[in-house]
């Protein structure tokens, strides 16, 4: 059975960088405001120990990974710690999984290691499958953006977790997997009704983005051009990538992922804060009567 996620949830780098007590009570509160999961992103060392610290301290919430990087990860470890969580928590343990970007990947590792994405991506499942004990295609989703990710996210996965995408993304990639897998994009949000204000903290967070050829490439094939990329990003494009405003604006973005085909969506609190580690508490309060 593939596994099934609706609801709204929150996706949060502190949860896995931050200090892991906080990181464990935030992910307590969020459960408590009535979020459906919670997402970490993942650059290698320990991501399973992570989602652990924040299973421990729910009772029923999703945790998931978003994504593991099959870079810097081996696929039995993978298969073998799932296995681990799930007999512990119950299957409410989701691995995301994505094939990252060659500029990170190259820099990180070793210049040259990224290579063939698509056939990296099977081959990294392929041994999820060939593992002692495997970790099923039902209980993992892809990071899929172009057409290629996601008829194999439909094929060999429960379904795609886009990131930075857009609601016409969303209707594209119902489209592409059909009625059944899940399909649970990723949207950032700035509660920040000062359009001026609201674009700069934006433009803060998107700037990494912009050297990174498979967020271009995506946006590209949605009508934006270099200059929309240039220049810390044009207002078209960072107001399609990022939902500001308040409360009910921000809701707005949430229902139009939904009404494209979304079955989840993970809204990602962006702010003035600097790095990954603290927490934006207030504002995941604040947005839960609305998205909730």
């Amino acid at each position: 059975m593939r596994y099934a996620l609706g609801g709204t949830g929150i996706w949060e780098p502190a949860l896995r960088f931050g200090d892991p007590g906080e990181a464990a009570d935030c992910a307590a509160e969020i459960e408590e405001l009535g979020y459906a999961a919670v997402w970490v992103p993942d650059t290698g060392g320990d991501l399973f120990g992570s989602l652990d610290n924040l299973l421990a301290k729910t009772r029923g919430i999703t945790v998931a990974s978003g994504v593991l990087n099959l870079w810097m990860q081996d696929p039995t470890e993978s298969a073998a710690r799932y296995r681990e969580l799930v007999a512990e928590y119950g299957r409410r343990v989701l691995v995301g999984i994505g094939v990252s970007h060659a500029p990170i990947i190259n820099q990180l590792t070793e210049p040259g290691k990224f290579t063939r994405p698509l056939a990296s991506m099977r081959a990294f499942l392929d041994a999820l499958d060939a593992a002692p004990v495997p970790l099923s295609a039902e209980d993992r989703v892809l990071a899929a953006l172009g057409p290629k990710m996601l008829e194999l996210a439909r094929d060999r996965a429960a379904g795609a977790h886009p990131y930075l995408v857009s609601p016409e993304h969303t209707a594209d990639a119902r489209a592409a997997l059909g009625p059944g897998p899940l399909l649970a994009p990723e949207q950032g949000v700035v509660l920040e009704a000062d359009p001026d204000r609201a674009r700069e903290i934006a433009r803060g967070k998107l700037s990494v983005y912009f050297g990174l050829p498979n967020y271009v490439n995506n946006w590209k094939r949605y009508g934006f051009t270099d200059a929309d990329i240039t220049g810390g990003g044009s207002d078209r494009l960072v107001d399609t990538l990022v939902a500001w405003g308040d409360e009910d604006a921000i809701a707005a973005r949430v229902r139009q992922h939904r009404d494209a085909g979304a079955d989840h969506v993970c809204v990602q609190v962006l702010t003035e804060r600097e790095g990954t580690e603290s927490f934006p508490r207030e504002q995941w309060r604040r947005l839960a009567p609305a998205l909730l």
